[in-house]
């Protein structure tokens, strides 16, 4: 596949599945087998699309307004990383922690490795910290006196 067919079908992933909800795009662009790795990631989530649509409806669930904008992409061989923004309020229960109505912009990474024109790795990383920070559960630092 080449390099703008992947980066495509890694938009599709932003696009399609976390800004619009279409969990049924998973089964057309990720391998049987893909390994998700990140704090994104659900414990005991299985391998494949089933997986990425536990972790996809969880957060979506907690975000029901999520949406991401792709500021940037790059590919190299079998690899496509995009660097994004997520912009969403916290509206419902994720993994424990009760719905803050706050909400929180947070940039993120994800390298998806391709294998026969499907995703069958992806790294993903984003600040969470900074996530928990404007949800108000961890407290911002105070401002120094100047």
């Amino acid at each position: 596949m080449s390099a703008e067919t992947n980066k495509a079908i890694s938009r599709r992933f932003f696009e399609e599945v976390w800004n619009k909800g279409d969990l049924a795009v998973l089964n057309e662009i990720l391998a049987e087998d893909h390994f998700n790795s990140g704090p994104s990631n659900l414990p005991g989530a299985p391998a494949g699309p089933a997986g990425a649509k536990q972790v996809v409806t969880s957060y979506r669930n907690a975000f029901p307004d999520v949406h991401f904008t792709i500021d940037e992409q790059l590919t190299e061989g079998e690899k496509v990383v995009t660097r994004w923004t997520a912009h969403g309020t916290h509206q419902g229960e994720l993994q424990g922690l009760s719905a803050t109505g706050k909400s929180s912009t947070v940039p993120g990474i994800a390298i998806d490795r391709f294998v026969d024109g499907k995703i069958a790795e992806t790294w993903g990383l984003f600040d969470y910290f900074s996530m928990m920070q404007q949800l108000g559960v961890i407290p911002m630092p105070e401002a120094a006196d100047q």
